[in-house]
């Protein structure tokens, strides 16, 4: 009898440990938030688990989506965990891969630096001592709307040494500050302030959207080079590029693409985003329609971006998607990306700056876009998820048409 409960202790603990693997499986690497198709399940793989939609929660989202909550089975009897299921109509776009010039004026001004000035009476730290910050963004001199760096220049200087009544954006905190100039040694009124009121520079389009008009690119915000924070965008102008060289990339030195802005205007910049630059098309792109991959239908394995490295224009080249991560981590490194492709790798040596927005497509769908070189690995990089990228886009126009109305 000993034997028998010890032999039928031995058969119970190893058929719970695929139980137990299961459960410890699914609660670590299960996405908190999946997205499917219309009339599509939840896809697992070869693994053991099953959905059961008790009970079922819908709500519509909008933008054409539908949620529910539903729980993971292991085994069809261990409850595992609970997700929620996005539905999503299936979406298209036209896949870019186009260089193209940024123009882009910010929304008040930003401070990159602060330096001391120096007086007859020695130096002095008029914008310290006002408790003015590094990334600040000043969005009113004296409740005037402070549109250029210019301006402040011109308001400082005519200052006479009152305080300027400046109202600032930090982090999305807005502040009060008084800055009072001092006169510097060469007779005019400073207050140790460098501002930025504008950049430009080259990107990738991912997408066009004819249907509504848009465009997206980057996959990433455009950030101010000194304070590393994205500019908040007043207004700003897509042009057509064209790229006429590159630096190629090596260990600790990415490379960068050498392009020039055209005449030919693209469109208008609507918002800068930490999900990349959109825009109002000014004439529909008239390209080829592409499906945009749900998060749930992008595999780890083979794929190809779209990129534009000399005057032969945009050009497919084979990648591999080498880790996803959950869909609930809600930055724009969505995905890691290794350029397999010789050719790629000889011109460029991989990726390089001015490449972020280009295209990634597996099984002849819009995956996903650039965003990052790994510096020290210019083979490798980051990129952000197409479906991401789209609902960004959809905001952005839901958006203005609340505005409008």
């Amino acid at each position: 009898m000993k034997r028998f409960f010890k032999a039928l202790s031995v058969f119970l603990f190893v058929m719970c440990i695929p139980i137990y693997s299961a459960v410890i499986y699914g609660v670590s690497e299960l996405p908190d938030e999946i997205s499917i198709g219309e009339s599509e399940e939840i896809d697992f793989g070869n693994i053991c688990f099953e959905e059961k939609r008790e009970p079922v929660k819908s709500a519509s989202t909008g933008f054409g989506k539908t949620e529910y909550e539903s729980r993971i089975m292991a085994l069809k009897v261990v409850p595992v965990k609970d997700i929620k299921v996005n539905i999503t109509k299936r979406r298209f776009v036209s896949p870019g891969g186009d260089v193209f010039g940024i123009k882009l004026y910010t929304k008040g001004v930003i401070v990159v630096s602060i330096d001391s000035v120096t007086t007859s009476s020695g130096t002095a730290d008029p914008a310290v001592t006002a408790g003015i910050k590094c990334g600040d963004i000043i969005t009113t001199i004296n409740s005037v709307a402070a549109t250029s760096s210019q301006q402040m220049t011109d308001a400082v200087e005519s200052s006479d040494g009152n305080p300027l009544h400046l109202r600032i954006d930090r982090n999305g905190e807005i502040i009060d500050i008084y800055l009072t100039p001092v006169m510097s040694v060469n007779g005019k009124f400073k207050a140790g302030l460098w501002v930025r009121d504008s950049s430009a520079g080259i990107g990738t389009v991912t997408f066009y959207d004819d249907s509504s008009g848009m465009f997206a690119g980057l996959g990433h915000g455009v950030c101010d080079v000194d304070t590393g924070k994205i500019m908040p965008l007043n207004n700003g102008e897509a042009v057509r590029a064209k790229v006429n060289g590159f630096y190629k990339s090596s260990a600790g030195n990415p490379g960068e693409l050498c392009g020039v802005f055209s005449d030919v205007a693209l469109g208008s910049l609507r918002v800068n985003h930490e999900m990349g630059v959109y825009g109002r098309l000014l004439q529909p792109s008239g390209t080829k329609v592409m499906p945009v991959a749900l998060e749930s239908e992008i595999r780890l394995g083979k794929a190809q971006m779209i990129t534009t490295i000399d005057d032969s224009g945009p050009q497919y080249y084979d990648i591999e998607i080498t880790k996803i991560y959950p869909s609930s981590d809600l930055s724009a490194r969505n995905m890691i990306i290794k350029v397999t492709d010789p050719v790629l790798l000889e011109k460029t040596g991989g990726i390089v700056q001015g490449m972020s927005g280009s295209p990634i497509v597996q099984n002849s769908m819009l995956v996903g876009a650039v965003t990052h070189v790994f510096v020290n690995s210019p083979d490798q990089g980051y990129a952000i998820f197409a479906q991401r990228m789209l609902e960004t886009m959809d905001t952005v126009k839901s958006s203005e048409l609340a505005k409008a109305s």
